[in-house]
């Protein structure tokens, strides 16, 4: 058999979630480096993935390498504060306007879902208000209306998911990203039973219209209910100090992972030292105490990795050089789908790009939706043909510090080769 044979034989659709690849297409990677990768049968690709966004820093980056590799005879947890993770969470808190005290898990799910728990406790309200089409990790409120068929009308839920219609149904709203009149209805209307309002500042690849971010911080601190950001995906990526610093708005509390980690699995939430203080063990017994312990979270491997992940990013220029290159392939996506002359949309900011083949703007899940879904997913799939490595969903490519521009003329050019096929 080969390893491609073997990984369907294993593995759900061959993979271990969300790709979703033909048959014929399936690869096993071998190795990484930079922004590439080679498969098992020594194929290159140009990976636009980047482990879905969690290796910001490029595969094997010698800083990061080197960290990993002096802690590692060292032990690799101990389920307790060490060195790495005291300075790490140092260094956040520094950096992070919302937290004056945090917590270290192994995921970005983790995360969300410990900030949901935390609103819950602090206010004594069951539901949580999150945004069509938003994801927030593999927990209920993360997956519910993620990508709803025939979504219901606001603010009822759709479960997506199997599982957790039971819980979707009791315990979660949903409003549409980008309208802030809806919003504030649905927490005038609700604001008894809301614990906390949870927000991927850019949503997916969609940006926050003009006044959308400062407006829901408004009308949850009018409502008395906790704003959360999600920052799993914009952390680091947008800013040094994530979509708090880039977009100027703060929130009560704020989840992390992905590129923290610098490739490594790591997760972190926090908050208000009055809040976070609900999870002070002496508290025990208290009706708001909410327990924590994660076996893996804050371990000395992923802890140093993420310490050396933030040297690189706090590096001059890198934020400046990360949204010139994002722009660039943005801007080259557009010229190509108009001298194809085929209607779409490109969406994005910083180092995110997707592209939507729509005739109308792009502002919330429904008008993402309205697009062709069908002639994207055609192109996703024709780009890995052609040697990148992408989500064939569709739903956005990453670029990295590994980047450059030649590598986006080269996406362009196979982009072009790509679009010739589907018409």
């Amino acid at each position: 058999m080969t390893f491609s044979e073997r990984a369907q034989s294993v593995f759900p659709a061959g993979s271990n979630g969300e790709f979703n690849l033909p048959p014929e297409l399936s690869i096993v990677i071998a190795r990484g480096e930079g922004c590439r990768l080679w498969d098992s049968a020594g194929r290159e690709f140009l990976d636009f993935s980047m482990g879905w966004g969690s290796v910001l820093v490029g595969h094997a980056r010698p800083e990061v390498v080197a960290a990993v590799t002096a802690q590692a005879p060292n032990g690799s947890n101990f389920a307790y504060v060490t060195e790495q993770s005291l300075a790490l969470a140092e260094e956040i808190v520094r950096l992070s306007p919302a937290c004056e005290q945090l917590r270290f898990c192994a995921s970005g799910t983790e995360a969300t879902m410990y900030c949901q728990r935390l609103a819950r406790a602090w206010s004594g309200r069951p539901k949580i208000l999150k945004f069509e089409g938003a994801y927030h990790g593999a927990n209920e409120v993360g997956v519910t209306s993620l990508f709803p068929a025939d979504p219901p009308d606001f603010p009822a839920p759709d479960p997506v998911a199997g599982g957790i219609a039971h819980m979707v149904a009791r315990d979660i709203l949903v409003a549409p990203y980008n309208d802030l009149a809806a919003s504030r209805q649905i927490l005038a209307d609700h604001a008894h039973e809301i614990a906390g309002v949870i927000v991927e500042p850019l949503q997916r690849c969609t940006p926050p219209e003009p006044g959308f971010l400062d407006g829901l911080r408004a009308a949850t601190r009018e409502a008395g209910v906790l704003l959360i950001f999600d920052e799993v995906v914009t952390g680091f990526r947008l800013a040094y100090g994530g979509a708090q610093d880039y977009y100027g708005v703060v929130p009560d509390l704020v989840a992390y992972g992905k590129a923290l980690g610098g490739g490594y699995p790591i997760g972190a939430f926090g908050g208000s030292a009055q809040i976070m203080a609900l999870m002070r063990e002496e508290r025990l017994g208290d009706p708001s105490y909410m327990w924590v312990a994660s076996t893996l979270g804050g371990n000395p491997i992923s802890t140093a990795a993420a310490g050396a992940a933030l040297e690189v990013f706090r590096a001059p220029g890198t934020y400046t050089r990360l949204h010139v290159l994002g722009e660039t392939l943005r801007a080259g996506m557009r010229r190509v789908l108009r001298e194809r002359q085929m209607t779409a949309q490109v969406i994005g900011d910083g180092p995110l790009a997707q592209i939507v083949f729509s005739d109308q703007a792009v502002r919330d899940y429904r008008s993402t939706k309205r697009g062709d879904g069908q002639k994207g997913r055609a192109l996703m799939l024709g780009l890995f043909r052609r040697g990148i490595f992408l989500n064939p969903m569709g739903t956005k490519l990453y670029l990295s510090i590994a980047h450059d521009e030649a590598v986006c003329d080269e996406v362009l050019n196979r982009l072009d080769d790509a679009l010739s096929e589907i018409g």
